[in-house]
C-alpha cells in the first residue's frame, strides 16, 4: 500500500504543549478507527510552524478525508515513491 507524507501547516506548532499534542492525537486515532484498517499513521514530525505526517493509505483521497473529518490542514500531500538511507550509498 502506498506511503505519503503530508504537510499541515500549523503556526506555533513547535510550542505546542505534550497534552496539545496528546489531543490532537487522540483525536487523529479516533478518525481512524472510524474509518477502519485501510489507513495508518505511522508517525509525524513537528518543527516550528508546521507538522509532517507519514501515513500509509490506498490513495490520497483517503488521507483528505481523514484530515476533513479531524478537521486538521492537509497543505499538500505527496506519495512517497522509494526510501533511501546512508546504506542506498554502499556497494
Amino acid at each position: 500500500m502506498p506511503k505519503y507524507i503530508i504537510e499541515r501547516e500549523i503556526p506555533g506548532a513547535g510550542d505546542l504543549t505534550a497534552i496539545e499534542l496528546q489531543q490532537i492525537a487522540q483525536k487523529s486515532c479516533c478518525v481512524l478507527a472510524d474509518m477502519g484498517p485501510q489507513i495508518q499513521w505511522v508517525h509525524s514530525y513537528v518543527t516550528a510552524d508546521k507538522v509532517y505526517c507519514i501515513y500509509i493509505a490506498p490513495d490520497e483521497q483517503t488521507i483528505r478525508e481523514h484530515a476533513s473529518r479531524g478537521e486538521f490542514p492537509a497543505n499538500a500531500i505527496n506519495e512517497v515513491k522509494t526510501i533511501i538511507d546512508p546504506t542506498t550509498g554502499e556497494s
